[in-house]
């Protein structure tokens, strides 16, 4: 198993307890299921009463996420299965992506150089650079056939 983290554990102040409920939905490896990711988004979002600015920075990292794994992730053609959960929190929304693709650790991932213009850039590693931005704290970990990403996205208070 390998387990890499970045963020780290923050003091937040304690806010009313949110339900404990966790949201899961599977999404097909196709690109067409980007939609259906959106939609059960914008599902949790208003079932948990968050904001529309921290339900689009989840879809902003969760759609890089996704697009990534169905780019890169699967070296057949077979119809893979991509497991999303999304759990509220007290002051944070947790997130854990599964799949069953190549082993990837967007942890590794250096940072692009985001100094060079549109021309000089290198194509690649942006999603995932904009992912790590947006989230509070990101844990990967390898367990058998699967790649876990969980994440985690503070609330701020002036969002709940």
């Amino acid at each position: 198993m390998v387990t890499n983290r970045i963020g780290g554990v923050p003091e937040f102040r304690r806010w009313p307890l949110m339900a404990k409920k966790k949201y899961s939905f599977e999404l097909k490896s196709s690109l067409s299921e980007l939609d259906q990711l959106c939609q059960n988004l914008e599902t949790f979002g208003k079932k948990f009463g968050l904001s529309q600015k921290l339900i689009f920075e989840i879809n902003l990292a969760l759609d890089e996420l996704f697009t990534n794994i169905i780019s890169y992730g699967f070296k057949d053609d077979n119809e893979h299965a991509i497991k999303v959960t999304l759990t509220p929190r007290n002051d944070e929304v947790c997130l854990c992506i599964e799949d069953d693709g190549t082993p990837f650790n967007p942890i590794e991932v250096e940072a692009p150089d985001v100094s060079s213009s549109v021309e000089q850039c290198k194509i690649g590693g942006l999603g995932i650079h904009i992912m790590k931005k947006l989230m509070d704290e990101i844990c990967y970990e390898r367990c058998g056939d699967k790649n876990v990403l969980n994440l985690k996205k503070k609330i701020a208070k002036d969002e709940s």
